[in-house]
């Protein structure tokens, strides 16, 4: 078997009681890492926490104080983190004249302020022992506008932009910072913008009247599909890919 390099080392996952952030903490136990799966304290992470290797912990990524915090808890009792998956996200679907100063902090709160706590505190301890991968799972809305999501699409570019300055001044000292795109992905996220049973059925068509593209492929992603590229970006089959801006959306930006 090929060696991946992640057996046996540490990786940190936020937004694992999701569809995405999930599937990414149980293709690394398969991969044979160990991981500390996060997520709000409001989220369930049970099914996680039975796994071997997995420990689950609260963690608000909006709180730079506590993402420095769990950084070092977790360096005193499990050691250092040598992967960081940001997957935490959330969406906005109102149009610019509906979104409220509120709706757009809490937006960025998340998409783009957590990325940023993360990155930060990754850059202070990976950079320092000259090793380590993150990724930082965005959206294609940060390449392509798309209607009602002006705040989602915004935060999602500034986080990747972020993503990549961060490889920059990292890639000197041996860490990799890349970016996964994903499309439609047949998660909560997604299903809860459904108004009835045909809404995959749209998505995968397209919406002119939207300028919205359909999807090549002709079928939404599952979120292993864009746990696969996570997880190959953090390993060692991507040794020397950093500040890649990798779109898994079968397609539907028309661009690579």
């Amino acid at each position: 078997m090929r060696e991946t390099g992640l057996s046996g080392r540490l990786a940190l996952v936020t937004g694992a009681g999701g569809g995405i952030g999930a599937a990414v903490v149980r293709l690394l136990v398969e991969e044979g890492a160990r991981v500390v799966a996060t997520d709000l304290p409001s989220v369930s992470l049970s099914e996680l926490a039975s796994l071997t290797d997995v420990r689950v912990e609260p963690l608000d990524v909006s709180d730079g104080a506590a993402v420095e915090a769990l950084f070092d808890r977790i360096k005193a009792e499990d050691g250092p983190i040598d992967f960081v998956a940001s997957v935490a996200g959330v969406l906005s679907n109102a149009t610019v004249d509906q979104t409220s100063d509120a709706e757009w902090r809490r937006v960025f709160a998340v998409n783009t302020d957590g990325v940023f706590h993360l990155g930060r505190a990754a850059s202070r301890r990976m950079g320092e022992r000259g090793r380590g991968a993150f990724v930082t799972v965005s959206s294609n809305a940060a390449g392509v506008p798309r209607h009602a999501m002006a705040a989602y699409a915004a935060s999602k570019a500034a986080a990747t932009m972020f993503t990549r300055c961060l490889g920059l001044e990292l890639g000197p000292r041996g860490v990799r910072c890349n970016i996964v795109a994903p499309g439609s992905t047949l998660t909560p996220m997604q299903t809860g913008m459904w108004a009835d049973e045909d809404g995959a059925v749209r998505v995968i068509a397209g919406s002119p009247e939207t300028f919205k593209a359909g999807i090549p492929l002709r079928k939404l992603a599952r979120p292993e599909d864009i746990a696969e590229a996570v997880v190959f970006l953090l390993s060692d089959r991507a040794a020397h890919i950093t500040m890649a801006d990798l779109y898994v959306d079968g397609g539907a930006t028309l661009k690579g």
